[in-house]
């Protein structure tokens, strides 16, 4: 009887986690569904989408240069194949059930995702015997960020990365405090997930993944060469070994770090983007992202190091021998503080921030002996986090006005972009943010991008839209073989075209012309059809 209680409870809680994190991921769901449709969150999303086409197209591409964006030259991508061939498999396991196979397994391949995540830490939170595994798991599911990264509509490699580095810091975290007292066939079986884990994520994006685990190595060699090369780890690094030579055999090209690249366009365009933002120590974000335990977590280090439950790992010393599986090891609290630094230098480290924060939390409230003071304290630290969700499903006029014209402004689009498909090749130029989505609509390439290495693109876009001389707009449209223009929202244009260029802004921009008196537009814009959100021109070579 007591077996069955135990599975039944296990099988409650894994139903409540579940809900909780799908809940949570889905909330935005009005967003994504609209009209039949599936509208993606982020430009970037229709990039992936775009690159699971061709895969859907030609089986077994290798999509290894972007001839959709940055028209005619194209982008060497640092996208990879894995989560492209992940979303195709999920379309295919969806294709007895819907039409929109494709689309919809980019929609819900990120809060799967975040399931199986979930998953995981329950199952290992369970087997390290951490007293307090729930706070981890209720976090885990509501963080705002962490939702953020595996939300639907966002087919993104940050969801898959969260979720393969988690499985790495916990792997690394059992191989450190079970390998002297766990069978050799279990600890050899770790150190296989680690390795997989770790080469996985590289292969998926080798920059944050490659930052933290250079950060796990060069922690384990000033703690000891033994947490390294001892003999149960040799099964994991021939397994890391093994994955990154097929990650370079399957991309055949070097990762690239063109993220860190120089010029005043690059500093323009990264500044707005959201996640190479720098978060300042100080903003209430944190809050939202952690809720108040993000406070305490520097107190509750402290006291874990006074009570002796902070586990080196090298030589297997902690006073409580009893506590040694929910001792917090070193290497994690490095982790956790490097990548909060991290977070304040650009946004984007605040999924792997949080990620480690959730691991790390019960280690963190294990001295505290009352389980009523934990949950007391939970229930007021996630105040913040709670007013956030409020906020997010109940929202005020204006964010819900805001919301209502996202979704118009999505629709009309999508309908302008099926207009220019054809079997020949006939370019466009937008505003660069939506030339990911009208790309994908389409099925034509564009001159602009939403990608760092389509940067040249969003250069003579920006140039093409806040031009004054019309005849070095045409010149700009001649050199990208530009068949069709896209005008809309021209204040918003031209003021994100100025900032990308550290330009003036003229006094009558062309995009100001072509998206309030057509009429008026240079005579090679050929006005083709228009709603209540945006202009179409077909570009024509003679008078």
């Amino acid at each position: 009887m007591q077996r069955v209680a135990r599975i039944a409870l296990a099988i409650i809680e894994v139903l409540i986690l579940s809900a909780l994190i799908l809940a949570a991921r889905c909330a935005n769901y009005q967003d994504v569904f609209v009209g039949g449709d599936v509208y993606f969150t982020d430009a970037d999303c229709y990039a992936r989408m775009t690159r699971v086409q061709m895969c859907e197209q030609h089986p077994g591409l290798i999509v290894r240069h972007h001839d959709f964006e940055n028209f005619p030259a194209g982008v060497t991508p640092h996208t990879t194949a894995p989560l492209d061939y992940l979303i195709l498999v999920l379309s295919i396991l969806l294709r007895p059930f819907t039409g929109r196979a494709i689309d919809l397994a980019g929609a819900l391949i990120s809060p799967l995702l975040a399931l199986l995540g979930g998953w995981f830490l329950w199952w290992w939170s369970r087997r390290m015997k951490f007293r307090y595994h729930w706070p981890m798991l209720i976090l885990y599911a509501i963080s705002s960020i962490l939702v953020h990264g595996t939300e639907l509509g966002r087919p993104d490699h940050q969801s898959l990365l969260m979720l393969l580095i988690t499985v790495a810091v916990c792997a690394e975290w059992t191989l450190r405090s079970q390998a002297g007292d766990t069978p050799a066939t279990t600890v050899y079986r770790w150190s296989v997930v680690n390795g997989i884990a770790w080469g996985s994520a590289i292969w998926v994006s080798a920059y944050e993944p490659l930052l933290i685990f250079m950060l796990v190595i060069v922690m384990s060699l000033l703690q000891g060469r033994g947490l390294l090369f001892a003999k149960h780890r040799r099964g994991g690094w021939i397994w890391f070994a093994a994955i990154i030579a097929l990650a370079l055999v399957i991309e055949r090209r070097i990762p690239s770090l063109s993220i860190f690249q120089p010029g005043a366009i690059f500093r323009n365009w990264s500044s707005t983007i959201g996640e190479l933002a720098r978060v300042s120590p100080t903003s209430s974000i944190w809050f939202r992202w952690a809720g108040w335990l993000l406070v305490a977590a520097p107190f509750l280090a402290w006291v874990a190091l006074r009570s002796g439950v902070l586990f080196d790992g090298a030589t297997g010393s902690v006073r409580q021998a009893q506590t040694r599986c929910c001792a917090l090891p070193i290497f994690a609290l490095v982790l956790l503080v490097a990548t909060y630094c991290l977070t304040i230098w650009q946004a984007r480290w605040a999924y792997f921030f949080m990620s480690i924060f959730v691991i790390v939390l019960p280690s963190l409230l294990e001295p505290i002996k009352s389980r009523v003071a934990v949950w007391g304290a939970l229930a007021l630290s996630i105040f913040p986090i709670l007013r956030d969700w409020d906020e997010r499903i109940w929202p005020n006029e204006s964010e819900l006005a805001r919301r209502v014209e996202h979704r118009h402004e999505s629709v009309d689009l999508h309908e302008l972009a099926i207009t220019i498909r054809s079997l020949e090749m006939r370019p466009f130029l937008a505003p660069w943010w939506l030339s990911p989505s009208i790309a994908y609509w389409s099925g034509q390439p564009g001159v602009g991008g939403s990608s760092h290495e389509s940067l040249p693109g969003v250069a003579d876009s920006a140039r093409f839209l806040l031009s004054a001389d019309w005849q070095k707009a045409r010149e700009i449209l001649e050199n990208h073989k530009v068949a069709w223009v896209f005008a809309c929202d021209a204040d918003r244009v031209a003021e994100n075209s100025a900032a990308i260029l550290s330009a003036p802004m003229p006094e009558h921009p062309l995009c100001q012309f072509i998206e309030r008196t057509s009429a008026q537009a240079p005579w090679y814009l050929l006005f083709a059809g228009q709603n209540g959100s945006g202009k179409l021109f077909r570009v024509v070579n003679s008078r």
